[in-house]
């Protein structure tokens, strides 16, 4: 198994759907700035619904941080479109969905299902010089908590600004401070 830890964000320019639009989503996009991929199987599924609204839920405040968030499966951009039309969970979402039809993204973080084909609920924040900070995976059916993802973005910030006068290792994540 490969570590994600500080690899490098990949070069890629995909299509995506976001503000009732469609645009071109590329690495230059990502950087400069905190990003999230947030990849999850397919749409019109029954899980994934409800992980894009609860990330929804916060994205205002990861906005407010400076945090920039791209949900991601092979469907394409026209199909984002369908199912933001179609759902009222997912009609709420903000934030760009962006298609990897020919599975560009997730081939290169070997994010790929053998059996399914489709991608792993894998979620990656990237810092402004596009390094994989923060890495989860989780089995199909188990779905994430933005909440969490929230605390530990703001625990990456925060350890990011300290960096030159402190060990991150030394701070207890439960008293890192909720404004970072």
């Amino acid at each position: 198994m490969m570590s994600y830890i500080n690899a490098a964000l990949p070069e890629f320019k995909l299509n995506a759907y976001q503000g009732g639009q469609f645009k071109e989503i590329t690495t230059d996009d990502l950087l400069n700035k905190w990003s999230v991929l947030f990849f999850y199987p397919a749409d019109f599924t029954f899980v994934c619904p409800t992980e894009l609204g609860d990330l929804q839920d916060y994205y205002a405040e990861l906005q407010g941080l400076g945090v920039d968030v791209y949900g991601v499966s092979h469907d394409t951009h026209f199909v984002h479109k369908a199912w933001h039309d179609t759902s009222d969970t997912v009609g709420k979402v903000q934030y760009a969905l962006i298609g990897d039809p020919n599975r560009i993204l997730s081939s290169y973080l070997n994010n790929v299902d053998a059996n399914s084909g489709l991608p792993h609920r894998l979620t990656i924040v990237f810092d402004p010089d596009g390094r994989a900070q923060i890495v989860e995976t989780t089995a199909e059916g188990i779905g994430r908590d933005a909440a969490e993802l929230v605390r530990k973005i703001r625990a990456a910030i925060y350890t990011d600004r300290k960096s030159t006068r402190l060990n991150s290792s030394h701070i207890p994540l439960s008293r890192m401070p909720s404004s970072a």
